[in-house]
């Protein structure tokens, strides 16, 4: 009997997930994905200005590459797509006027002991958690270890040198997306520990990350039901779920054997739960993963690449905004323009989002070094991109849960209901990936338990019947 699955939402964890059970189903599967907007992609967006045909990525900025520590399944599905990828590199830190890309320049601009406060703070971060327990976290021992229970900011404040303590908030900041105080100095020191090669690397797509969505979308055979913004989802007759969405005016409803709910928390409860269990059950679970953190993002286009004499890296951190990343995304195109792109992040993006595009733009000029500061004539185009409360500033939760219980909120009445999301693991297209492997695997596991419990029942009924 064909099993029906309803995923709700159309970014990178639904349709990974749509993916991911159509490769693997050994039994007929027919699914269904919800996208409430017109678009499939979610976060992963790849835009082109109006002024050239130039591109630049307005939503997820990179993906990270731990295939040097073991199996990668993010490295391996792009692959799988037929996508080449670029390596990105960027260790250069902007502090007031000055521009800092290795010790030596630290050491120069402030002296021996800020260098050494952060010789010491890289090394404390190491044998916090070493290579092998980065690339294959244990949430019993997270818990366990006092990094979790106590703030980045309090961790940060134990760093004896200002300038050192001010390079690594700088350092940091874009990558966490909240401030200090709101994470917790385990998640802080993995955030940091991104920079060191021998833990992760940076890649991304050649040709744009919505390479990937698209692709994705090209593959998988489900049903796309676009512009359907999903309303209530209950229990109905059957063990079956109820999905009523909205298009054009109209309500439309659907029933399905399984449910996942592939949203950013923060739209969780934008729908209606039906029942008290189900209502309870996705009340606490968005309660338990409720820590919001925020991005905004704001790309440039120049007549040239008038940065590049000084700064010649993929990014390079910028300490404007408490901490901001900018991205020189110009390798992809053509070499008489240049793209950058300023991703500022936790309060100065929710902030910041209140004011209108070229109040934003010309902020992002000003923060500019001195020596750079003469660009602005360069510049052709600007966009701007908001992103409040779609990332999760301590995934995970606290504490955190094993991950079987973080994909099933409500187990006793409802479970063929499960939710993917990257806020579950790491805020990252990783993350996502983990969790929808762990759902498709889980729910096509339950069909063939079905199907053999089902093929039992009729072998014996039909002995029965011969005796």
């Amino acid at each position: 009997m064909t099993q029906r699955i309803g995923i709700i939402g159309g970014g990178p964890g639904g349709l990974i997930t749509a993916y991911l059970i159509e490769k693997r189903a050994r039994f007929a599967c027919d699914v269904t994905l919800l996208e409430s907007s017109s678009r499939l992609g979610g976060k992963i967006v790849t835009n082109q200005f109006d002024s050239a045909p130039i591109s630049y990525e307005a939503g997820a900025a990179e993906l990270y590459d731990y295939s040097q520590l073991g199996p990668d399944p993010l490295r391996e599905l792009v692959a799988e797509m037929g996508l080449s990828i670029s390596q990105m590199n960027g260790q250069t830190v902007v502090l007031g006027e000055r521009i800092l890309k290795t010790h030596g320049d630290i050491r120069r601009a402030f002296g021996d002991p800020t260098r050494r406060a952060l010789r010491e703070f890289n090394r404390r971060a190491r044998s916090a958690i070493s290579p092998s327990e980065y690339y294959d976290a244990d949430w019993k021992a997270d818990n366990e270890d006092p990094l979790s229970r106590q703030s980045f900011r309090e961790l940060l404040g134990q760093v004896p040198d200002e300038y050192a303590r001010r390079y690594l908030e700088v350092a940091v900041h874009s990558d966490l997306a909240t401030e200090t105080h709101l994470t917790n100095a385990m998640y802080g020191l993995q955030n940091y520990l991104m920079n060191e090669s021998d833990y992760m690397r940076l890649y991304t797509i050649d040709g744009g990350l919505e390479s990937l969505p698209r692709a994705l979308a090209e593959r998988v055979k489900a049903r796309v039901l676009l512009d359907h913004r999903v309303l209530s989802v209950e229990k109905a007759p059957q063990d079956r779920y109820r999905v009523c969405s909205r298009y054009r005016g109209e309500i439309r409803s659907d029933e399905f054997d399984y449910v996942v709910v592939a949203l950013p928390n923060n739209w969780i409860p934008t729908i209606a739960w039906e029942g008290t269990a189900l209502a309870d059950a996705m009340r606490q679970h968005h309660e338990f993963y409720d820590r919001p953190a925020h991005y905004l993002r704001v790309s440039v286009l120049f007549e040239k690449q008038f940065w590049r004499d000084q700064i010649d890296e993929s990014y390079f951190m910028l300490d404007a905004f408490g901490g901001c990343c900018v991205y020189d995304e110009s390798a992809r195109n053509a070499a008489t323009y240049g793209v950058l792109g300023w991703l500022l992040a936790g309060d100065a993006a929710l902030t910041m989002g209140n004011y209108d595009d070229e109040a934003l733009v010309a902020a992002v000029l000003e923060t500019l070094p001195r020596s750079l500061r003469d660009g602005h004539k360069y510049r052709r185009e600007a966009r701007v991109h908001r992103w409040a409360g779609t990332v999760n500033g301590l995934p995970g939760g606290t504490p955190s849960r094993e991950p079987e219980s973080r994909h099933q909120p409500e187990p006793a009445q409802h479970d063929g209901l499960f939710v993917v999301g990257d806020y579950l693991f790491d805020s990252t297209i990783n993350g996502v990936l983990d969790s929808a492997d762990i759902v498709a695997d889980w729910i096509l596991e339950d069909i063939e338990e079905s199907a053999a419990k089902s093929v039992g029942g009729a072998a014996a009924v039909a002995g029965l019947a011969v005796s």
